[in-house]
């Protein structure tokens, strides 16, 4: 099999509301208007709530009320404006998925935790729109593998006993490529931009990626702390707990040490518990 074969078999199947590629083919013509977004928005009221929602959430902190959606578009950006949009509808795309595979609402925890921690983490502001977004979507290869290929994948999940390294071990076994070559072959038929795909696609070996190779290591420890986080609700994280998730190479590539690292913990669990109320499938 190839990754892109399968992501195109499955486009139909698993396809992003019209408003959401409609917003994306507005901004990425680079010269759309706020108020044209905002039309474009308004013709949905499911998504229009969500985003207000969202728009004034933790996630971003702004000191006043945010009540229409042109102050959103205004104040939030085109860019976050698609992070929002996407972020919204992408939780009621994957439906049906075997719950005997995975437990949909633990999955998109583990991607809302990935995304916040990698913006986060993403020091150039420039960064942190296409960090957020892989880190959302960065798992959606596995979504995908569980739908179309279940006796495949509870192959997969029984022989390696959930842990994730021999996950990806078996997943190369038995189809050749991985949940993060899936996952970026799907984004890339979605129409995202490469600059999103392209960090999902090098999340597992970011030494390895030719372009965009910090955020590459951001991702890749993003996925590893948020794992962590969520294997270890009861206590409290620190620095000398997470060190040993990663190559020493990564913490120091990226400039990250104690303090730093405390401090993103203690706002990711303010936002991460925000943004995920306002995207999982029940939230209205």
């Amino acid at each position: 099999m190839e990754p892109h074969a399968v992501a195109a078999s499955v486009k139909s199947i698993f396809s992003l509301p019209e408003v959401v590629f409609k917003i994306n083919e507005l901004i990425n013509s680079g010269d759309t208007t706020n108020i044209e977004l905002e039309q474009t928005i308004l013709n949905d009221p499911a998504l229009t709530a969500k985003l207000l929602k969202f728009a004034n959430s933790a996630y971003f902190g702004f000191p006043k009320k945010i009540e229409t959606i042109s102050n959103a578009v205004a104040l939030i950006g085109h860019s976050e404006l698609r992070n929002l949009a996407i972020a919204t509808s992408v939780t009621s795309v994957f439906k049906g998925i075997p719950s005997d595979l995975v437990d949909m609402e633990s999955f998109w925890h583990h991607s809302v935790s990935t995304g916040v921690i990698a913006r986060l983490m993403a020091y150039d502001v420039n960064r942190r729109e296409r960090i957020f977004i892989a880190g959302l979507l960065h798992g959606i290869g596995k979504l995908i593998m569980f739908s179309q290929f279940p006796d495949e994948s509870s192959k997969i999940l029984s022989a390696s006993n959930h842990d994730e390294e021999a996950m990806i071990i078996a997943e190369r076994q038995i189809f050749g490529f991985t949940y993060a070559d899936l996952s970026a072959a799907f984004l890339d038929e979605w129409s995202l931009p490469e600059s999103i795909w392209k960090i999902v696609e090098s999340q597992l070996d970011p030494a390895k990626a030719v372009q965009s190779k910090t955020e590459a290591y951001i991702l890749h420890l993003a996925v590893k702390i948020a794992g962590h986080k969520q294997n270890h609700q009861n206590r409290e994280i620190n620095f000398d707990d997470l060190q040993s998730l990663c190559k020493p190479e990564i913490w120091d590539n990226l400039g990250l040490n104690t303090e730093v690292i405390e401090l993103i913990n203690t706002v990711a669990e303010l936002q991460i518990s925000d943004m995920f109320n306002c995207i999982k499938p029940c939230a209205t």
